[in-house]
């Protein structure tokens, strides 16, 4: 059975596992000694959470595919103190990148989320109020999360993918991973198995 691996990954660290540039410093070949595993789609680098490995060409197919629409879930700090209803355009779509974004399930948190901190912190600013949000998307266009907050005049300081369908990162410190276990794998191929729900 192909190995699937769930991965905290830090802030700072690229989705690969090569720097032939020399640019990056840390790479997922400093926190992953698995061979032949592959990140199922990518986290940017100043992104933490989330990121799923695996052996497995059809599973990393069919979770990258925008045509299967998986839900992935983020925690996301913003800069302000938004009322519920600034946040009716993220639900039902902005336009970015000359394309309006698939409707998104989004919702205040009325905490802070308890995460990890992070290296180096968010600058802290008195004067200015932050916020969190549970943002649920069914696509994945680059740095899709920090656009769509961008377009809301709510700017992103802080973004942790906590979930990809039913597997999340609870539990894990940054830079460490697990094997998925029986149930959560099973529970993640269900999900992949699905036919599409929109053409691309």
């Amino acid at each position: 059975m192909p190995r699937c691996i769930a991965f905290n990954k830090p802030f700072g660290v690229p989705s690969q596992f090569s720097d032939p540039a020399g640019e990056y410093g840390r790479t997922l070949h400093d926190y992953v000694p698995v061979p032949d595993v592959y990140p199922v789609g990518r986290l940017d680098r100043d992104s933490e959470g989330l990121l799923l490995l695996t052996a497995d060409g059809l599973l990393q197919h069919r979770l990258t595919d925008p045509r299967f629409a998986h839900p992935k879930t983020y925690l996301v700090q913003v800069e302000g103190a938004p009322a519920d209803a600034a946040l009716e355009p993220l639900r039902r779509g902005v336009m970015i990148q000359g394309r309006v974004t698939l409707p998104a399930g989004v919702r205040l948190l009325p905490d802070e989320p308890e995460l990890w901190p992070r290296t180096p912190p968010i600058r802290f600013r008195k004067t200015v109020p932050t916020a969190w949000l549970e943002i649920v998307l069914r696509e994945g266009r680059n740095r899709q999360v920090r656009r769509m907050t961008a377009a809301v005049g709510l700017p992103t300081l802080r973004l942790v993918r906590w979930a990809v369908g039913p597997v999340t990162v609870a539990g894990l410190a940054p830079g460490a991973w697990r094997e998925l276990n029986a149930r959560d794998l099973a529970e993640l191929r269900r999900m992949a198995a699905r036919p599409p729900v929109r053409d691309r």
